[in-house]
């Protein structure tokens, strides 16, 4: 399974996408491969699809489940959370949710470094936030 992990991680970011999650598992209607992708500019059913396309044919090449199984290709979601320091500094000029041990705050992602975030929230206030003290960060929507 790591195999095509790696494989459809690479066949995904060669198309300019990014591979938040892939998992695997049995569902009311069967087996499911899900492999969820996100992009800088966000993603649309046509992104889905074509990625679909494409990881249809490296799986119908390789066979690598021995199992029969749908693949499903979808979007991580418009407020999905940053797991690691790279999905953060991906976010970088996005709006973000973040929440600490003694605030919730929602603002742009400024700044990042390997100790701290910097958010403008909507006030036009500039918060430094150390990393150490997030407790949960995810993109959010501006209504």
């Amino acid at each position: 399974m790591e195999a095509m992990h790696q494989a459809i991680k690479t066949i995904v970011e060669s198309m300019g996408y990014y591979v938040y999650d892939i998992t695997y598992g049995s569902r009311q209607e069967g087996n499911v491969l899900s492999v969820e992708i996100d992009h800088e500019n966000g993603i649309a059913i046509d992104d889905c699809v074509a990625v679909s396309e494409r990881l249809n044919v490296y799986l119908d090449e390789t066979d690598p489940i021995n199992e029969s199984y749908s693949l499903e290709v979808i979007s991580a979601g418009a407020e999905h959370e940053l797991r690691n320091d790279d999905e953060v500094r991906r976010a970088r000029g996005k709006r973000v949710h973040v929440r600490t041990v003694e605030q919730t705050i929602e603002g742009v992602l400024e700044t990042i470094t390997d100790t701290s975030i910097t958010i403008r929230d909507n006030h036009k206030n500039t918060i430094t936030i150390l990393m150490a003290d997030v407790e949960f960060i995810r993109l959010a929507i501006d209504f």
